[in-house]
């Protein structure tokens, strides 16, 4: 069995050429060749998870409603009203909060950033999102807490639903 500095010395290298090429590797922070394993980098984030509400027991649902009544309190009802407010924004019932979504017909809750707290994230409207213009799809990924293949695979089926109702509205004509 070989050890460490016959292997070094078999690759043409001393034990301190080796002991800095580790060093240097660890100050570059890059993976040494033994350990990158062709596999890719792993999210940093965890995955978004769903609380569907049809699981729920009515035990959970009332709990819920105890510690989180329905209160009336002031929200912004249109962009105007809300564009200047401070960020991160606190009305996560927004429809244009990056931290949740509801789905409008099952009423499941998606968390989107189940590892942070609200005021962690850099991003919390999409609508502050969209006025700042055109942005890649690894910067959409980052914020929406996707990979960059399903932001683009949203923006086909986006682009493809406005294309048909091109197309319907065009037909619109013909139809009495």
């Amino acid at each position: 069995m070989k050890d460490a500095a016959s292997v070094n010395v078999v690759d043409g290298e001393t034990g301190a050429e080796a002991g800095e090429r580790e060093s240097l590797a660890d100050a570059l922070q890059e993976p040494r060749p033994e350990e990158r394993g062709g596999r890719r980098k792993r999210r940093s984030r965890a995955r978004a998870r769903t609380i569907s509400i049809r699981r729920l027991s009515k035990a959970e649902l009332n709990r819920g409603r105890d510690l989180y009544p329905e209160t009336d309190y002031w929200k912004p009802k249109n962009r105007s009203e809300c564009k200047d407010m401070e960020r991160p924004c606190p009305f996560v019932s927004c429809k244009y909060h990056l931290y949740i979504d509801v789905h409008p017909v099952r009423g499941s809750i998606k968390l989107n950033f189940p590892d942070i707290e609200i005021w962690e994230m850099t991003e919390t409207c999409a609508l502050d999102v969209a006025d700042r213009g055109g942005i890649t799809l690894e910067e959409v990924g980052e914020i929406m807490n996707l990979t960059r293949e399903r932001v683009r695979q949203v923006e086909t089926a986006g682009l493809a639903r406005l294309q048909e109702y091109r197309a319907v509205e065009r037909l619109k004509d013909y139809v009495t």
